[in-house]
């Protein structure tokens, strides 16, 4: 079973939809006891970084994912899922700690760039790693954003994919067995889709398919 985190934040049902398409089972939850019995777990995420950060905080989450990834199990962050990953996030008047999964900062797109922010709609991924969640996608493939921060991770070997927009950004990272992106694999048509089976086979160890 894959867990879908519920803390308040998140197109979660489009998210289960895109899970069930591809034959997997999962739930959408908060409890902690059914999240650190899954096979695998997912944290989504549309909104606010420091708003994100005190739901897990409060409904007492923040552990259980830093544990579940330190021990090297499944985790697939989307969007908002992927900021929380960060160190620190400069959204709104301040600083905000982040969960510090992956070192690096998220940024707020600059002005006068002549762009639209946030950026809604299809960019391409430089990817420049061979990880098994990007098994058969070639170099360049579109895929969906909405966003108007953007991270940069201190390591590059924690990188899995850059994109440009106006500026270039580390749009999808990975640390062990957790994987992160900032865009939306949900709203990303096929190639997507094809991500998501490809988190399903790493969660299921499914080696024949990798």
């Amino acid at each position: 079973m894959i867990a879908i985190i519920d803390y308040g934040l998140g197109n979660l049902k489009s998210v289960q939809r895109a899970f069930e398409y591809t034959g997997s089972h999962c739930v959408i939850t908060r409890d902690r006891k059914e999240i650190s019995s899954a096979d695998g777990i997912v944290l989504p995420g549309v909104g606010a970084f420091r708003e994100a950060k005190e739901n897990l905080l409060r409904i007492g989450l923040v552990p259980v994912i830093q544990d579940w990834i330190e021990e090297e199990k499944p985790f697939l962050g989307i969007c908002l899922g992927y900021q929380l990953l960060f160190d620190t996030s400069d959204e709104g008047e301040g600083i905000y700690e982040g969960l510090g999964i992956i070192g690096g900062s998220i940024r707020k797109f600059p002005a006068g760039m002549g762009l639209k922010v946030p950026q809604i709609g299809w960019n391409s991924i430089d990817i420049v790693a061979d990880p098994p969640i990007f098994k058969g996608l070639r170099n360049g493939v579109h895929v969906y954003f909405v966003h108007s921060y953007y991270g940069i991770a201190n390591d590059s070997s924690q990188v899995l994919s850059k994109t440009d927009y106006g500026i270039e950004f580390d749009s999808a990272v990975t640390k062990g067995r957790a994987y992160a992106m900032q865009f939306h694999p949900e709203k990303s048509g096929s190639i997507g889709l094809k991500i998501i089976k490809n988190f399903c086979d790493i969660v299921y160890d499914r080696k024949d398919d990798l």
